[in-house]
């Protein structure tokens, strides 16, 4: 079987329902014709490349009941890390010494607000960034916007130590790599944001709950390891080995076809384990029930939105071939 025959199978094999917002045409629209007045470098063909990426819809899967207003938001700071994946892991990648600088401006940013300048954080970045965070730091507690800082940091360290190990050609095994890649997908960045767009909060005992907190690891793997699966062959020249299947197939000395197979088993079992996990979540009483249901949901659509986006967004090959053909 294919990578892409294994992306459709496990989409087909995947019962989280998919659902999109009815705003995210409209929000994409509006973010191609913010960021070049943010002054990115963006010629049409990079608009073109933006826009294929399809950013907007990606927020509007996991956040399908955000206002429109919200999905801005929303889609602006999605936008900016996956420039800032970008710049890490693209041809011209940061260094790690830039990637520290980046992730401490950035968190002086959070932290204490637009005021001042940060080092390490200029430019267009910063302006988006500013754009997004005006009104999660407006709106929401400062609790709230400790733990979105956390997890930010959490990413950006992620970044940090991936680069680091690149630059020594330090290849992770399979324990190290997974553990890794839940700080390097930003999936606990989305799980915080799913606090904004419901406007129902949790305290931190129950957002932090081993249990609840045992499901979002387990729905990271899931999400990345599909993305994995989607982006092995570029991988393969760029990642230095941070792929799943690419630490399974050095690890386990098998051949690319069997860490494939091996890995999208894992992504079985895995995905069995969250259904189980998620129907033996307790009540937390009638004050919480809500938030705590709209928290798992966030979860899961995490999960079943990066199916989605994956296979109709050009930055995965099964995505672009997908728009090729129309279908």
């Amino acid at each position: 079987m294919t990578t892409d025959e294994t992306l459709w199978a496990l989409r087909a094999e995947c019962p989280i329902p998919s659902r999109l917002s009815p705003y995210a045409d409209h929000v994409q629209e509006w973010l191609l014709g913010l960021l070049p007045e943010l002054g990115l470098p963006l010629d049409d063909a990079a608009l073109h490349r933006l826009a294929r990426g399809a950013f907007a819809r990606y927020a509007g899967r996991l956040y399908p009941e955000a206002t429109e207003a919200d999905l801005r938001v929303l889609t602006a700071l999605f936008t900016w890390f996956f420039l800032v994946d970008d710049a890490c892991d693209g041809p011209d990648r940061l260094t790690p010494e830039q990637i520290r600088a980046l992730r401490n401006g950035t968190l002086a940013l959070l932290h204490d607000g637009p005021r001042l300048r940060q080092a390490g954080l200029a430019g267009p970045l910063r302006r988006l960034l500013v754009l997004g965070w005006r009104e999660p730091r407006r709106r929401m507690s400062s609790r709230w916007r400790l733990r979105f800082a956390d997890a930010v940091a959490r990413h950006l360290d992620g970044a940090w130590q991936e680069a680091v190990n690149k630059e020594a050609g330090r290849r992770p095994s399979v324990d190290e790599y997974v553990e890794l890649r839940r700080a390097t997908s930003a999936a606990e960045v989305s799980y915080s944001l799913v606090e904004f767009a419901t406007g129902r909060t949790l305290p931190d005992p129950i957002y932090q709950h081993p249990l609840l907190r045992q499901i979002g690891h387990v729905g990271n793997d899931l999400l990345s390891w599909y993305n994995d699966l989607a982006s092995l062959e570029r991988d393969r020249a760029t990642s230095g080995g941070h792929n799943l299947v690419l630490a399974m197939q050095g690890e386990l000395a098998v051949s690319s076809t069997d860490a494939i197979e091996q890995a999208a088993e894992r992504w079985r079992d895995s995905m069995q384990r969250f259904v189980a996990l998620r129907a033996a979540v307790p009540s937390f009483g009638p004050g919480w029930d809500e938030a705590v249901t709209d928290h798992l949901d966030g979860v899961a659509y995490a999960v079943r939105g990066t199916i989605e986006w994956t296979l109709e967004s050009a930055r995965y090959p099964a995505g672009a071939a997908q728009r090729a053909s129309g279908s």
